[in-house]
């Protein structure tokens, strides 16, 4: 097949225009073209007005090799790259035995992907979750959002499907992915459910509810292929002799006997950090952000972005990623931006609050919010020791539950009134989001100084970019302090912890990923690696 690039069409184009545009790319008549797949679609935005849709196609003609000798040294035409999964080892009947059986901790996207695929390949997981399943896990955050009650072992951080469940299903990632991993987890989505418009339309998103169907189709594909999954199963202790994982015990005292485990347990995962670090596993302190979430009318951003065109069904609900140097050295930017979406409380332990974002499948709620957050490292702000990002996670969360009142109603400003330094006293024309409430205050005390200077340089700086970013009656709710896991436990070229044999780090909250995508790839890739090592020692 080849694979053409760089096909631009109308965004109101019909259902014969991209055939036609294959055609005359080519040179070929309709008789010689087999069939065309949609390998990406995008827009360009370049020309306020005149937005064009962007497609890499993949043909199927018997004249490809004609054409690719015809069109030598042309960028846009190219041989289709080979992106069919290929497992690494596959087990025999009878290899796989009871206390050698790998162990996942964690059922987030990393969790759930590397389960699958030591599932595809006959090793049958024992997969653990602490929380609930993603049904059950559903009813318990809803009940937090609406009357803020919190259960600390089933809410957005913990429980089937992770994070990601409850912040819009975003479907992008800007990892290198030379070996088309991430095709895979689009495929295993699409297998269980999802749209299959995800396999090639710019930035693709599942959308939260939907998610939740298609988390537990996974974990149908996983069970019926010899693994198991067992939820309310909190890892407490792991048992390590020799510098090697022997296996992990649960809160109820039951032990399990094993050589390899993924730890993939999200970035909230604070006492199982801790647990490690008590152990001797290798944990180093690594850079994250903290800062507020942001509201502004969908339809602003719309119109900012797309102009005249704003509204177009093939464009959908517009986004944008913003970053901003500061003068005091610090970065600002975008993180998380959820169009027609809401803010959600995240919190995971009690007395303290944590906001994030999501969206639903439509991406119609009249708000559009997104995270804009102060990057901060350890060298300079938490030198004391590996966890101390972790305390000062904490204390910020603290004091934004005080704010709030104590009770999970979140602390919030206006724009204009967080620029100016004076606290807020009615909402605008911007209603927030966030359940179960938003106490109007001043955010300066709710984060570090240097945060609070660099965000009310930042906001206007943005409002160049966006008009309207900086509108007085915008909406600024904190506090967002989980973008990123503020630990890494240290892995070496075989995704083996460094001092610690048998224990793979894998995912979000050992510091190797950011979202549900780049989770998913290095799910994948931590499930070969303990292939690997598992055949290596076991007769073929």
């Amino acid at each position: 097949m080849l694979r053409i690039s760089e096909i631009k069409l109308p965004l109101d184009h019909d259902d014969t225009a991209l055939a036609q545009a294959i055609l005359k790319k080519l040179g070929i008549s309709k008789e010689q073209l087999t069939s065309y797949t949609i390998f990406k679609r995008s827009y360009d935005a370049r020309k306020r007005g005149h937005i064009l849709l962007v497609y890499i196609v993949d043909v199927a003609t018997p004249q490809a090799e004609k054409l690719l000798a015809k069109f030598a040294g042309d960028r846009q035409i190219a041989p289709t790259p080979a992106m069919t999964y290929e497992f690494v080892a596959q087990a025999k009947p009878g290899q796989v035995v009871e206390g050698k059986r790998p162990v996942v901790i964690g059922t987030g996207p990393c969790g759930m992907f590397a389960g699958l695929l030591l599932a595809q390949m006959g090793l049958k997981p024992i997969i653990l979750e602490r929380g609930k399943s993603v049904r059950d896990r559903s009813v318990d955050t809803f009940r937090f959002w609406v009357k803020g009650k919190l259960n600390a072992e089933s809410n957005v951080q913990f429980g089937e499907g992770g994070a990601g469940t409850f912040s819009d299903g975003k479907l992008y990632s800007q990892v290198r992915d030379p070996n088309h991993y991430g095709r895979k987890v689009l495929e295993e989505f699409v297998n269980a459910g999802a749209d299959p418009e995800i396999l090639y339309i710019n930035r693709p998103h599942i959308g939260t509810y939907r998610l939740v169907k298609i988390v537990q189709n996974l974990r149908s594909t996983i069970e019926e292929l010899g693994g198991e999954i067992h939820f309310q199963s909190h890892v407490t202790d792991i048992n390590i002799q020799q510098n090697q994982v022997q296996g992990i015990t649960l809160e109820n005292g039951q032990y399990i006997a094993t050589n390899h485990v993924v730890l993939a347990v999200g970035h909230s995962a604070r006492d199982t950090f801790q647990m490690l670090f008590e152990r001797g596993v290798y944990i180093e302190a690594k850079p994250f952000s903290l800062g507020f979430r942001i509201e502004h009318p969908q339809a602003l951003i719309d119109q900012c972005r797309y102009g005249p065109q704003a509204g177009h069904a093939r464009l959908g609900s517009a986004d944008y990623k913003l970053v901003h140097h500061c003068q005091n050295g610090r970065s600002v930017y975008s993180f998380c931006m959820c169009p027609g979406g809401k803010v959600v409380a995240a919190a995971s332990e009690p007395g303290r609050l944590v906001t994030n974002g999501m969206s639903e499948y439509a991406r119609d709620e009249a708000n559009a919010n997104s995270a804009i957050v102060v990057g901060i490292n350890p060298e300079e702000d938490y030198p004391e020791h590996p966890l101390a990002g972790i305390a000062l996670q904490r204390f910020w969360e603290e004091r934004a539950f005080q704010l709030g009142g104590a009770n999970y109603q979140a602390p919030g400003q206006l724009v204009g009134d967080f620029l100016a330094n004076q606290p807020s006293i009615k909402f605008g024309s911007v209603l927030p989001s966030y359940k179960p409430g938003v106490k109007l205050v001043n955010l300066g005390e709710s984060l570090p100084d240097y945060a609070i200077a660099a965000l009310r340089e930042a906001i206007p700086a943005f409002d160049k970019k966006i008009r309207g970013f900086a509108m007085e009656d915008a909406v600024l709710t904190a506090v967002e302090t989980r973008t990123s896991s503020p630990i890494r436990i240290k892995r070496g070229d075989d995704f083996q912890s460094i001092n610690t044999l048998g224990l793979y780090p894998a995912g979000e909250g050992a510091g190797y990923a950011g979202g549900i995508l780049s989770a998913g790839i290095d799910g994948i890739k931590v499930a070969e690696a303990i292939a690997l090592d598992f055949f290596a020692k076991v007769d073929i």
